[in-house]
């Protein structure tokens, strides 16, 4: 199965009622990442047409990317961490023994949890600052505060996802990136 299969037929491997928690989430995010990604399409087609066809824009056109892009970008972070996407910087961790890669994913992922879920919190404190100031956006006459409520809630699932990876890692001989993805790097060399 290649790595797009994997993706596309995520099942978690993780134990108990957290495997269909963790698929069921899975599932939602790929939902929300390929609609936002279709509506802000859609959305600016349909400026370009309106703007250069009938030569007027849609006066909502940007404030929707907008909302999608916030949507996108934290729904992303929870996915990129459950496939092992993010970004690592990993010339210590690889001069490192199995055993020692181990004990410091365990530690970086606990690491990153607890950034995500301080992150979270913080947003929080953010959004409800906006629902007190009772701002809303000028073309489609929403409160502001609710186009930012993905932020706690990428930070949440992000966080959730390193921590289920620290718990896959304490629980298994290999080293694990996310909770299916096993650290190692692919021979990309053809064979000729």
């Amino acid at each position: 199965m290649t790595e797009e299969e994997s993706e596309k037929n995520y099942r978690s491997t993780l134990p108990g009622p957290l495997g269909p928690i963790d698929t069921w989430i899975s599932k939602i995010e790929a939902v929300i990442l390929a609609m936002g990604i279709i509506l802000m399409a859609i959305n600016t087609i349909a400026n370009v047409i309106g703007r250069f066809v009938f030569g007027e824009s849609l006066h909502f056109s940007e404030e929707v990317n907008r909302i999608l892009i916030v949507m996108v970008t934290f729904a992303g972070i929870g996915y990129a961490a459950r496939h092992g996407r993010h970004i690592r910087m990993s010339a210590i961790y690889d001069a490192l023994p199995t055993g020692g890669r181990r004990w410091l994913m365990i530690f970086i992922c606990l690491f990153t949890a607890l950034v995500m879920f301080v992150l979270c919190y913080y947003s929080i404190g953010y959004i409800i600052t906006l629902y007190g100031r009772g701002r809303v956006l000028p073309s489609l006459s929403i409160p502001v505060w609710i186009m930012y409520v993905w932020v706690p809630v990428g930070f949440a699932i992000t966080g959730i996802q390193y921590l289920l990876t620290a718990i896959k890692n304490l629980t298994s001989r290999d080293v694990y990136l996310s909770t299916h993805v096993v650290d190692g790097y692919k021979d990309t060399e053809t064979e000729v």
